[in-house]
């Protein structure tokens, strides 16, 4: 029998993590981000950088901590919990694109800047679907078409984006945010703790070292990087779900209705244990599925799948029942809850929501 508990050096990352954002990361500091044009609070992410975490699974000769995808997700089920800002989780899936397709130059361009966190990154995609176009030209490639609904922008210097490059290939390229041809339409979310864009690519020049993981992996990596974003949601969705059942615990201890603690009342006592009992069970499925992803990589898209859609839905569900508990207080702008509530909102239906993964779980070959 296999034991999937944290090890020791695990569970104090973990502890050190939810230290370090209850004091850098107050609901004050989230909220005086959501005022920035770009949503980053940057010197927030310096420190964090500085811990590591912007290298976290980076191998050490690239210049990163060498853990592995457990160990970020436990980072992003802390982020999740604080509701941090910014484009980690975006940052982290091209920093991966880049370890498992990019080139020596391509590493050595981007790596440094993102792992110190002086840089930032995304992933532009559209399910089921490549809706750019690459057309080859004399040195190098010209992408055309839209990507809606970018995560990070505006804010990020580069963005991986899926292409097609005729025969039903899908290629990946990195560009530049700043590159001629590059328009951004910022676009307005339930999330404050995200930014997101519509994101039009006029005739836009790449050369030969923008694609990654060659010609022909394009379609493979994207599919690895789709399961690596839906295991890093589903940890933040963890970990905010987590969080919003401690405060409607909390609140139920000190509220008082009729002389009497409203978490006394049989109705709320039901609602709390209906949370536990859909959050504490759902902290296998994450952690198992970024276990997967190093080490069982046959197993590690059914089980991401699975991850992603009972988080998307665990999370929304104990979002709401916690504003519940709260009555009419919890989703006014006066009280930290709405933040956690829009946030699982955002994370039900990005890069898939549960009803896409489900059907995408039937897909999959062996199961």
């Amino acid at each position: 029998m296999m034991d999937f508990g944290l090890s020791d050096e695990q569970e104090a990352l973990q502890r050190a993590a939810r230290e370090f954002l209850a004091r850098e990361c107050p609901p004050a500091l989230v909220r005086e981000a959501a005022k920035t044009a770009d949503g980053i609070p940057r010197a927030l992410y310096a420190k964090m950088a500085e811990l590591g975490w912007m290298g976290l699974a980076v191998p050490e000769k690239e210049g990163g901590l060498g853990l592995g995808t457990l160990e970020l997700a436990l980072v992003c089920e802390e982020l999740g919990r604080a509701a941090t800002p910014g484009p980690y989780v975006w940052t982290q899936l091209v920093i991966a694109a880049l370890l498992r397709g990019g080139s020596a130059a391509q590493r050595r361009r981007w790596l440094p800047g993102l792992i110190a966190g002086e840089q930032f990154a995304t992933v532009g995609y559209v399910p089921d679907g490549a809706p750019l176009r690459a057309r080859w030209v004399r040195g190098g490639w010209r992408l055309t078409g839209t990507v809606p609904l970018v995560p990070g922008m505006p804010g990020v210097d580069v963005m991986l984006v899926a292409a097609s490059t005729g025969r039903a290939k899908t290629s990946l390229f990195l560009v530049e945010t700043t590159a001629a041809g590059v328009g951004v339409r910022p676009q307005e979310s339930i999330d404050l703790t995200r930014r997101v864009a519509d994101v039009e690519l006029r005739d836009v020049a790449v050369g030969t070292d923008a694609l990654v993981g060659g010609a022909d992996r394009g379609g493979m990596l994207l599919t690895r990087l789709l399961d690596l974003a839906a295991i890093l949601i589903a940890a933040d969705s963890l970990g905010g779900a987590a969080r919003t059942l401690e405060m409607a615990v909390e609140y139920a201890k000190v509220r008082q209705q009729f002389g009497r603690p409203i978490g006394s009342f049989q109705a709320l006592k039901h609602m709390a244990a209906e949370m536990v009992s859909e959050v504490e069970p759902a902290r296998a499925l994450v952690w198992y599925a970024a276990w997967a992803f190093d080490h069982r990589p046959r197993e590690a898209p059914r089980a991401a799948a699975i991850a992603k859609a009972r988080l998307g839905d665990v999370y929304s569900g104990t979002a709401n029942r916690s504003v519940q508990m709260h009555g009419g207080i919890g989703f006014t702008w006066e009280h930290d809850l709405h933040l956690w509530f829009k946030r699982a909102r955002w994370n039900e239906v990005a890069f898939g929501d549960p009803t896409w993964h489900r059907e995408r779980l039937a897909t999959i070959d062996g199961y």
